[in-house]
């Protein structure tokens, strides 16, 4: 019988895949490498295995240990998936950015998760890595697995992945391509195929807002390089000893605009449901396609399963609201198809100047059509009723009736945004839509700028 005797025999000998879709206009044969048959459906858990049973051999850790670990999530599943079997307790801190998949997935394998603000110094005693180190400090009987120092980490690709790769290439390989975060795989799968063959070539994919690309070009750890960034598992604000930049020949920065669009487009035009890295990680291919001939046979390796980013690249919603989505809006309809569902939030005249400002508050909007006899007849808005209430306060206590200003112009869904541009001015804040089936929606100065930016 063929059987496994635990889950985590079943980690690597994933498939290579060719791409025909995205890469139809690139020259070279692009195959990815898909790491989500992976029993925790992540590259991660190679690494995770292999840094537990070093850690085993070296006496570091002892039976019914706790582990510790900052993750974006799948170094974290992995470590979990191990610590199932082998019985140990699994705490994993994670930032915020991360999603929330993420973060369930690892509470539903039993892992503890601690979340961290994403937006402060490594060195401050709230980020993931300082929170890490602590827990580790108090914790009796635990070991702080730090996947970036933690050189079993390179050595688990350069022994398992990149021996897969080069046998599933027939040693064709002449690019490697994957993100950068920790360093572990392009650095063990780098030395690995440049000791088979010198000239194959490993790119890094990068993210904006990380300093990875700029210290492998000048060896400057650039500060001001550091910026928040949407982008998951790539990129980073510190140098772990697990990236080997001498190995690495290029580093290509990828937005994250970019990376989430063509996460989404692998999904839909190849089949392939992977995470965001796996998007940026294409992307990067096409952006340095020009450097590539029909000889060439990349390899570009895709870290994450797209289960864990449902909320995030590939729900409408989320893309949207960062400006991702390139929708073609050119009418007022187009404009209001994101308050679908939402009714609209207005005032009759004879409320009192306090219920506007509950309702301003409670749904976070800074202007409000007024109401009489089922018709608007008037609109206030939150600099208006600011400006008054400073100087007379008593008006709180008054009716809407006697603050209100002009009611907002109406037009029909298929009004053009020219002409709503003409109407929203300095003196008229919002414009009502009224829709075919007769409900009315607003459209205000930020929707419009978000559309035409």
């Amino acid at each position: 019988m063929k059987i496994y005797n635990n889950i985590l025999e079943t980690i690597g000998n994933t498939p290579m895949v060719r791409l025909n879709v995205l890469t139809k206009d690139v020259k070279a044969t692009v195959l990815a490498k898909v790491e989500t048959t992976n029993p925790g459906n992540s590259v991660k858990d190679r690494m995770a295995v292999k840094m537990i049973e070093d850690a085993e051999a070296a006496g570091i850790i002892k039976p019914g240990g706790t582990l510790i670990e900052g993750t974006s999530g799948n170094t974290g599943m992995g470590l979990a998936l191990a610590c199932i079997i082998k019985g140990y307790k699994l705490i994993c801190v994670l930032n915020d950015k991360q999603s929330k998949e993420k973060m369930d997935i690892l509470r539903a394998v039993g892992a503890e998760v601690v979340v961290c603000p994403t937006a402060v110094e490594p060195t401050d005693p709230r980020s993931y890595y300082s929170v890490s180190k602590r827990l580790a400090a108090e914790t009796p009987n635990s070991w702080y697995v730090n996947q970036y120092d933690n050189l079993s980490n390179r050595q688990a690709h350069y022994e398992q992945t990149a021996p897969e790769i080069w046998d599933q290439t027939d040693g064709k390989i002449t690019h490697f391509v994957v993100g950068v975060g920790t360093g572990g795989t392009i650095s063990g799968v780098g030395k690995y195929l440049k000791e088979k063959n010198p000239n194959v070539k490993i790119w890094g994919i990068d993210t904006y807002g990380s300093v990875f690309k700029k210290y492998h070009e000048t060896g400057i750890f650039d500060e001001n390089e550091i910026y928040p960034y949407i982008t998951e598992g790539i990129g980073e604000d510190i140098l772990p000893k697990n990236v080997d930049f001498g190995l690495i020949d290029h580093f290509e920065k990828v937005t994250d605009k970019d990376a989430a669009v063509y996460t989404r487009r692998l999904a839909r035009e190849e089949g392939i449901f992977v995470g965001n890295s796996a998007g940026a990680a294409i992307k990067g291919v096409l952006q340095l396609a020009d450097q590539l001939t029909e000889d060439d046979v990349v390899v570009v390796l895709f870290h994450d399963h797209g289960s864990r980013y449902v909320g995030k690249m590939f729900n409408d919603d989320w893309m949207r609201e960062r400006g991702f989505l390139d929708e073609k809006i050119t009418t007022a309809g187009d404009l209001v198809t994101k308050h679908n569902g939402t009714p609209l939030v207005t005032l009759y005249a004879e409320e009192l100047v306090s219920h506007a400002i509950d309702r301003m508050r409670k749904f976070g909007i800074s202007q409000i059509p007024v109401m009489r006899d089922g018709k608007f007849v008037g609109a206030v808005n939150d600099n208006r009723v600011y400006q008054l209430l400073v100087d007379q306060p008593e008006l709180r206590d008054t009716a809407v009736s006697t603050i209100m200003e002009a009611a907002f112009p109406v037009v029909k869904e298929d009004a053009k945004i020219e002409q709503i541009s003409k109407l929203i001015n300095k003196d008229v804040h919002a414009v009502l839509v009224e829709l075919n089936d007769g409900n009315f929606h607003i459209v205000t100065r930020h929707d419009l700028i978000s559309a035409i930016g």
